[in-house]
């Protein structure tokens, strides 16, 4: 793998700082120790431009390159934070915090990017700025929202992003991207179906919830099968159903639902907002019963610019020979997606091996995928502004 020649000799070095990270977990916007450990590696670097507190605990490093004759400045983005899991890996790295893993590789992400910051430090061989962008709160906190509220892009005047995320059952260190939405758009819900409770041996002096709110699970599936364009993306997830009695003789007054719908277009959101409350609230009074409703849009679809893509797959297939550029969407989230609506850029999916999926206790990052990430970073900077130019 024609990796940089720097990444292959602070290989070791990187890995520790990763498993040092996947030791000490922490998690959404409590990351003071993480934003702690990275600046403390970026003032190590020689870097002595560094904000921190960014949308709350982020951090944000700038890297002037040799010369500065193209204006241009080149944002890359990686996230801090881990998961309220419970590690099962048996690692001698493994969590040192009960009920808190890097499960999703995010501690891969931050090293591979002080990696590079390392890199660029020391050759500065761009002509140009780059914005090391350290991200706290992915993991459903919207820190990548938070970050642009603060004022990250207009701040540093960044004018292109890139971001990159680990693919566990694709080859170590291959890269996978597509123009357009590559990851979905993740809203949630709350559906309360009431009706009047009473005697299970009694169900016709009762308005019982439990059928009406079946009927809605089921008709909720519609949507994906009746309502949207076959060749357009979305699913609606009930995950959740909970009563308001645990006795087995008693019709509850009340039941609640909750879930998830995903989509990668907006035009296919709106719609499965839409059909979402009217399925509820007309099958609700079919069967006699309300319906209170309480949809959350959370992360926008994650869409890659087409012409930063194709920048980003360059980068790629230079460093490990070919990429797959038509990679299957996935209806996963990700809040890098607020940057990219901010500004042109793209997120590409490096290929973490065989082995247990991200978000499972059994999830380890793979750190044979370093050289091969910090190689992209370095070579985004390096390829949009080449030092030539």
């Amino acid at each position: 793998m024609p990796i940089k020649n720097r990444f292959a000799e602070t290989h070791a070095e990187i890995t520790g700082w990763r498993r040092h990270l996947h030791m000490h977990p922490e998690l959404q916007f409590d990351v003071h120790e993480t934003a702690q450990f990275v600046e403390d590696r970026l003032r190590e670097f020689g870097i002595t431009d560094i904000t921190t507190g960014i949308g709350q605990t982020g951090v944000v490093a700038v890297i002037k390159g040799r010369t500065d004759t193209s204006g241009r400045v080149i944002g890359l983005r990686a996230d801090m934070d881990a998961l309220p899991i419970h590690e099962a890996t048996g690692l001698e790295y493994a969590s040192t915090v009960r009920g808190k893993m890097h499960a999703c590789g995010h501690d891969g992400h931050t090293a591979m990017l002080l990696g590079a910051a390392q890199y660029l430090a020391e050759t500065r061989n761009f002509d140009g700025t780059a914005v090391m962008i350290f991200q706290p709160a992915e993991e459903g906190g919207g820190g990548g929202r938070e970050m642009v509220k603060d004022g990250l892009m207009d701040r540093w005047n960044i004018q292109e992003v890139y971001g990159m995320h680990n693919m566990p059952g694709y080859p170590v260190g291959e890269f996978a991207i597509r123009a357009g939405a590559l990851l979905a758009a993740t809203d949630e819900f709350v559906l309360t179906i009431t009706g009047q409770g009473g005697h299970a041996a009694a169900p016709h002096e009762a308005i019982d919830p439990n059928i009406a709110a079946a009927h809605v699970m089921l008709a909720l599936q519609s949507i994906a099968s009746r309502a949207v364009d076959p060749l357009k993306n979305v699913v609606v997830s009930v995950c959740a159903v909970h009563s308001d009695t645990d006795a087995f003789n008693v019709i509850p007054q009340s039941i609640s639902m909750r879930g998830t719908v995903r989509t990668l277009d907006a035009d296919v959101r709106d719609l499965a907002e839409a059909k979402l409350k009217q399925i509820t609230d007309l099958t609700a009074q079919a069967h006699s019963c309300t319906a209170d409703i309480v949809y959350e849009r959370g992360y926008p679809a994650t869409v890659n610019a087409e012409l930063n893509t194709e920048y980003a797959a360059e980068a790629a297939a230079s460093i490990a020979g070919s990429v797959d550029t038509n990679t299957p969407p996935i209806m996963a989230g990700e809040d890098f997606s607020y940057m990219l609506e901010e500004r042109p850029g793209a997120y590409i999916m490096i290929g973490n091996g065989d082995g247990a999926t991200v978000h499972h206790p059994a999830y380890d990052f793979d750190d044979e995928a370093i050289p091969a990430g910090c190689s992209w970073f370095a070579e985004m900077v390096e390829r949009r502004m080449p030092i030539d130019a």
